[in-house]
C-alpha cells in the first residue's frame, strides 16, 4: 500500500513513518517543505502526484497556549489545512486518517467520553481541531477521525521528558493532580493508525492508551521507573494558569474499536515502559517490577 503521511517530522508522524516502512508500505514522508497544508492547489498538486491509496494527517498546529492569541494560524492549519487535504484525498480515492485530539470537548464529564458524545470545545485549539474534523466529514467519504490525547514519542519534546530532566535538576518537582487523561505512546498510536488506514473501517475512532491517570500519577510513574531523585509533590491547576484552558477529564471510551472488533492500544503503564526502554532510561534493575 502507498501511504502519504503529513507532519511526518514531527512527534507521531515520524514513528508512522517508521512503522509504515517497517511494515513494507510504499512511504511519501510530507514535512511542510514538501507539503504546505495551508496551499489548497499545493495540497491538490502534491497528492494527485503521489496518488497514495491512504493518507495519515499528522500535520497540526499544535501550540495550545499560543492559539489563544493567534487563532488565524490555529484555523489555518488545523481546519481549513485539514479540509484541503480531506479534499485533495477524496479526488484521488484515498482513505484518510485525519488525527484530532480530546480537546474537542470541554472536560467536564465524570466517564469516558465515547466518539458519539456531543463536543463542545472551550479552547482556540480545540475549536480549531473539531472544525477541521467538521470540514473533513463534508468533503471526504473514505474518512477515519482518530481522537488521542496526551501523546509522547521519542522524535519530539513531551511531557516524559520534562520530567526526567526535572527529576535530574530539581529538589521538588511539582505536578497538576486534578487533570485526568490517557497517556498515549506515539508507536502504539501510529501502529492503530496504520490499522485503520489499511481497511474501509469509516467514522470516529478515540485512541488513547488503555486506563487513566492524573498528571501527577503519570509523573509518579515516570519517576519510579527512571529512578529519579527529585521529591515529587502535587498541586492544582489553579496554581499554575495558562492562557488556555486545560480539559479536567478528557479520558476517551475507545468505543468504536471494540464493536469494530479492533485491538485496543495497550495498557498507559507498558507505553511509558516501552519508551524509557527505548530512550535508555528504564532503570530495570532498581526498580520492583
Amino acid at each position: 500500500m502507498k501511504v502519504l503521511v503529513t507532519g511526518a517530522n514531527g512527534q507521531l508522524g515520524y514513528d508512522v513513518v517508521r512503522l509504515a516502512l517497517q511494515k513494507g508500505h510504499e512511504v511519501f514522508a510530507a514535512t511542510r517543505h514538501e507539503l504546505d497544508i495551508t496551499h489548497l492547489d499545493e495540497t491538490r498538486r502534491v497528492i494527485s502526484m503521489q496518488m497514495p491509496e491512504a493518507v495519515i494527517h499528522c500535520a497540526a498546529y499544535t501550540a495550545v497556549d499560543a492559539a489563544e492569541s493567534d487563532a488565524d494560524t490555529a484555523f489555518r492549519v488545523n481546519a481549513y489545512g485539514t479540509r484541503n487535504v480531506a479534499l485533495a484525498s477524496e479526488e484521488v480515492g484515498a482513505r484518510l486518517v485525519y488525527v484530532s485530539t480530546d480537546y474537542v470537548f470541554d472536560g467536564c464529564a465524570n466517564q469516558p467520553y465515547s466518539e458519539h458524545h456531543p463536543t463542545a470545545p472551550q479552547s482556540v485549539y480545540g475549536k480549531s481541531k473539531r472544525a477541521g474534523e467538521e470540514l473533513a466529514q463534508m468533503v471526504c467519504r473514505r474518512l477515519m477521525i482518530a481522537r488521542t490525547a496526551w501523546v509522547y514519542g521519542e522524535h519530539g519534546n513531551n511531557f516524559v521528558r520534562t520530567m526526567l530532566q526535572l527529576g535530574r535538576t530539581r529538589e521538588v518537582v511539582r505536578v497538576v493532580d486534578d487533570q485526568i487523561g490517557s497517556p498515549t505512546y506515539t508507536r502504539h498510536l501510529a501502529a492503530a493508525l496504520l490499522a485503520l488506514s489499511e481497511q474501509d473501517v469509516y467514522g470516529i475512532y478515540h485512541l488513547t492508551g488503555g486506563g487513566h491517570c492524573s498528571w501527577y500519577d503519570f509523573a509518579a510513574e515516570i519517576f519510579r521507573l527512571a529512578s529519579l531523585p527529585a521529591r515529587l509533590e502535587p498541586c492544582s491547576t489553579i496554581e499554575f494558569p495558562r492562557p488556555a484552558p486545560r480539559p479536567a477529564y478528557s479520558v476517551l471510551d475507545n468505543l468504536a474499536l471494540r464493536v469494530n472488533g479492533m485491538p485496543r492500544l495497550p495498557a498507559w503503564q507498558d507505553g511509558l515502559r516501552a519508551y524509557l526502554q527505548e530512550i535508555g532510561e528504564y532503570k530495570e534493575g532498581n526498580v520492583d517490577v
